[in-house]
């Protein structure tokens, strides 16, 4: 098979000429039609047929982002990259391992600093925030792609292909499409398909992975039905195991070593140990399927995201000879716009990372990465006893055990389904981590509890950090009743917080209601923060919230003070 990495102009015709180059993952050549009856002016190109796609809704995938097993198998990785590999044309495997790329990732609005600030901490990268809402650009070697990966704040990834900071939009719309359509042509797309190509090599053999440890585990249990003289407890122990094999297959843990080989440059040296299969396949050109994406913000723009999309969609599938997919694509190409800045990209996620822990949702599941964004913005401290007294399927707790081991999570709520939900993930964590480190775990640090939130059944004092998503007043709950659950919430927050050091983040949307509240509780808590989110189009707020050293006094020896009985 061939992968378009980097096409070259045609001495006598001016068009792109495709090069051997890596291995692509699937497509199948068709022929394009050959004229346009809507469209005469491009009769016979392939703008006209990439313009008739419909764009679909991604499909979903399972994404592992195993900490630990990357930073392991990144050593044993780079350490057998120094062997022989079959030479290849062009010398990918050479090239690639001092590769330095952008990257961009998209993270919850209002987050990007907190981001930032892990992209800093975790891969010593310098970060930058871009001016549209939601993104940020960072620079790596192509060794840290699996480390990207595992980053907790962030939604998406791509590898920038070109950036234009200061694009001149021409004054009609007409001659602004032609630009796009003229766009492929002058973009470097050799370096950032060569990071794609590291980045999805993997789901070339995850197929093979799965079918091997599912015919292994049933090996194991013939093997196991067939020894008569085997104890008891043997056989339980391979009935377990067999039991396993959907646990197995779900979190893909066969897998992992393949996945993050891969994505470190490992592709060619895979192929060695198959007698040649791969090598064959190079052989056998087959067509990349793809489809443009355009993302555009901004009022003087003379063009809709679509029309964007359809003319530099064409342009692309003229350059680089591929089929337009509106639905399964290989090759997912990003257009941004914001103002006068244009971005190109080619997106290295299928799905949003934030897909990561939960597997029972409730009808207002968090996401993963805003989770996280809450938790590092109260910067959790060793032996800290972290509280979420409204979990619902618990997907705060549940990040803060992952991320912040060393501390102790409580999840609370009324609801006994959403209780439910949440001991269920806690479960599905506690077996992820088993799988992973392939031994009984103790457990996590995390406890799932029913209680009123109104009067918690802890001590006073005894919490150093609240987080918390409070009810909006939509979905769950009303407006109405917010104006007596956000008053009392705060005096029983403020009840069991240390007085001093604690510190609490809550999200609402319903902010006049929470205001209000919070300002009748100015003599227990004072606000440190606000962050502007954006939760599914709603324009939400998270509040930082510090405790003041006032001790807490409950209303009813309030009333006994100034009512003495005598």
């Amino acid at each position: 098979m061939r992968t378009l990495i980097s096409p070259r102009a045609h001495p006598e015709r001016g068009r792109p000429v495709t090069p051997q180059g890596l291995t692509s993952v699937s497509g199948v050549a068709t022929r394009l039609p050959a004229a346009c009856p809507e469209r005469a002016r491009k009769c016979g190109c392939r703008v006209c047929a990439y313009s008739r796609g419909i764009r679909p809704f991604r499909n979903i995938s399972a994404m592992s982002d195993t900490q630990e097993a990357t930073n392991q198998l990144l050593d044993m990785n780079l350490h057998e990259s120094e062997k022989p590999v079959p030479t290849v044309e062009g010398g990918i495997r050479s090239e690639s391992e001092h590769l330095q790329v952008t990257i961009g990732a998209t993270v919850p609005t209002g987050f990007e600093p907190t981001a930032a600030d892990e992209v800093r901490e975790k891969l010593k990268s310098p970060c930058r925030i871009s001016k549209d809402r939601g993104k940020i650009y960072f620079d790596i070697a192509v060794e840290s792609l699996a480390q990207v990966h595992c980053l907790r704040s962030v939604d998406n990834l791509f590898v920038v292909v070109q950036e234009f900071k200061d694009f001149q939009f021409k004054n009609t719309k007409e001659e602004v499409l032609k630009d796009f359509e003229e766009l492929a042509g002058k973009l470097p797309w050799s370096d950032p398909l060569k990071v794609w190509q590291i980045n999805t090599s993997f789901k070339k053999k995850k197929a093979k992975r799965r079918k091997a440890s599912q015919s292994a585990g049933q090996e194991k249990a013939n093997c196991g039905q067939g020894d008569k003289a085997e104890e008891t407890g043997g056989k339980k122990k391979l009935a377990g195991s067999t039991s396993e094999s959907h646990i197995l297959d779900y979190y893909e843990n066969p897998a992992i070593k393949e996945e993050i080989s891969t994505l470190v440059g490992d592709v060619l040296a895979s192929c060695k140990d198959e007698t040649g299969e791969c090598l064959r396949e190079e052989t056998e050109p087959q067509v990349q399927k793809f489809r443009v994406t355009c993302n555009r913000a901004g009022e003087k723009h003379c063009f809709t995201s679509n029309e964007a999309a359809r003319d530099f969609g064409g342009s692309v599938q003229e350059y680089f000879k591929w089929k337009a997919d509106m639905t399964n694509f290989d090759v997912e190409v990003l257009l941004n716009i914001h103002d006068n800045e244009v971005i190109v990209g080619i997106a290295l996620t299928e799905e949003s990372l934030h897909r990561r822990n939960i597997t029972h949702f409730g009808p207002t599941t968090l996401r993963s990465t805003l989770a996280y964004g809450m938790l590092r913005l109260c910067e959790p401290k060793p032996t800290d006893v972290i509280v979420d007294p409204m979990c619902g399927t618990g997907a705060i707790p549940i990040e803060g055990a992952t991320e912040w081991s060393h501390c102790y999570h409580i999840a609370g709520d009324n609801n006994p389904l959403a209780v439910n939900r949440a001991a269920n993930n806690i479960s599905s964590l506690l077996t992820k981590s088993q799988i992973k480190d392939g031994k009984t775990s103790w457990g996590l640090p995390i406890d799932a509890v029913q209680w009123d939130i109104c009067n918690l059944p802890l001590r006073t004092a005894s919490v150093d950090i609240i987080v918390t998503d409070m009810p909006f007043g939509k979905r769950m709950g009303s407006k109405k009743r917010n104006w007596n659950l956000y008053p009392a919430c705060l005096r029983e927050m403020s009840r069991v917080c240390r007085p001093g050091t604690g510190r609490a983040v809550l999200l609402t949307q319903d902010k006049k209601c929470f205001t209000k509240a919070l300002s009748g509780m100015g003599h227990l808590w004072r606000k440190v923060h606000t962050v502007w989110v954006n939760i599914g189009g709603l324009h939400a707020a998270v509040y930082l919230l510090k405790r003041t050293p006032q001790v807490f006094i409950h209303p009813s020896e309030q009333d006994e003070e100034r009512h003495p009985p005598w």
